[in-house]
């Protein structure tokens, strides 16, 4: 495949900036190179992605540097724990606060050599990680790691035998090593390994590998369109778009072959859109005999209290988007199996 124009890694998934920019969300959305999406859902998310009144931020705790006082503080200011201990299989070590009103607490420094108490995060960012179910000892790929935080929460989760955490964009590479600098102590960062690899080259590179395997894909990132001011590169965002279920699609075929047969495979987005969500996992699907869907369900079942889901008629498949006293989101994840048998490609 030919390097798209730019770097298809860096556009795609740029961090918000301070200043909002609403036309941009509705550029988007207006153009016909999106797919169509549900009008009533496109509207509520949009109403609250442009409004600051509604904005939440989870709290992951630092089991590594644990911050007992920030834990009691929490509870006085009314948070409480995700999931509740409710969803089987639940890591015990990862502790994450949210609250259901709008606010958050200040983020702390990078300072080298002191490890942070905790990471600000968006909660549904946590639902890919809890999905793959990592455990101690365990050998995991990170396909598209920056800038960090869903590494981070796979080692709140366990202690993995060996960590893969890969960034193509040079840029946010050096943003995933000073997060993990941040929140990862030394004995632990000699089991992971940071690379700089074209993503949909690992396969070929690390072959039946990992266990598990996450694929926390670029997309078009619904909300980081709301904090460009600019228009030149808004427009250009939404010609590449249609490009991205293609760069999708050959990630998670890298995935696969860097998969050990009997091993999971976690799919996300942070975007509404069908083309790169569902779409894409029905391609797999699809063209690969040896990979097999996984029920996840039961994950919306136990936190619908805590997040919206909107219906994707896969089983494999969740998406939660954003709510009024439940701004989580948009993120989908989808769960597949390899099988042991040979599959198409």
């Amino acid at each position: 495949m030919e390097q798209m124009p730019g770097n298809i890694f860096y556009y795609c998934c740029m961090p918000c900036k301070d200043g909002l920019h609403i036309h941009h969300f509705s550029l988007l959305w207006n153009s016909t190179d999106v797919p169509q999406a549900d009008g009533v859902i496109i509207r509520s998310t949009k109403k609250i992605l442009t409004s600051p009144s509604c904005w939440q931020y989870a709290v992951l705790l630092n089991r590594f540097n644990y911050p007992f006082e920030l834990e009691k503080e929490l509870h006085l200011k009314g948070y409480h724990t995700l999931f509740q201990g409710s969803l089987p299989n639940y890591p015990k070590s990862m502790k994450c606060y949210l609250s259901r009103t709008p606010g958050r607490i200040p983020s702390e420094r990078h300072q080298i050599g002191n490890l942070k108490k905790y990471y600000l995060l968006n909660a549904a960012s946590l639902l890919p990680v809890l999905a793959l179910e990592l455990r101690d000892g365990e050998k995991v790929l990170d396909l598209c790691a920056a800038p960090g935080g869903k590494s981070i929460a796979l080692l709140q989760c366990a202690c993995p035998g060996y960590l893969h955490c890969n960034e193509y964009d040079s840029l946010r590479l050096k943003w995933l090593r000073q997060t993990l600098e941040s929140f990862i102590p030394q004995p632990l960062i000699n089991v992971i390994k940071v690379s700089e690899l074209d993503g949909r080259k690992m396969g070929d590179a690390q072959p039946e590998m990992f266990d598990k395997v996450l694929v926390d894909a670029p997309c078009s990132n619904d909300r980081s369109w709301l904090f460009s001011s600019d228009s030149q590169k808004a427009s250009c965002r939404i010609s590449q778009r249609r490009n991205l279920p293609l760069l999708q699609i050959e990630l998670l075929r890298s995935a696969i072959k860097a998969l050990r047969p009997g091993g999971i495979l976690v799919y996300s987005t942070c975007t509404l859109s069908k083309a790169e969500n569902q779409d894409v996992i029905s391609e797999i699907l699809n063209s690969h005999s040896n990979i097999m869907p996984m029920d996840i369900k039961g994950i919306a079942r136990t936190c619908s209290h805590d997040f919206t889901f909107s219906p994707t008629g896969q089983e494999c498949g969740l998406l939660v988007i954003p709510d009024k006293g439940k701004a989580w989101g948009p993120m989908y994840v989808a769960k597949l199996k390899k099988s042991w048998s040979t599959g198409k490609w």
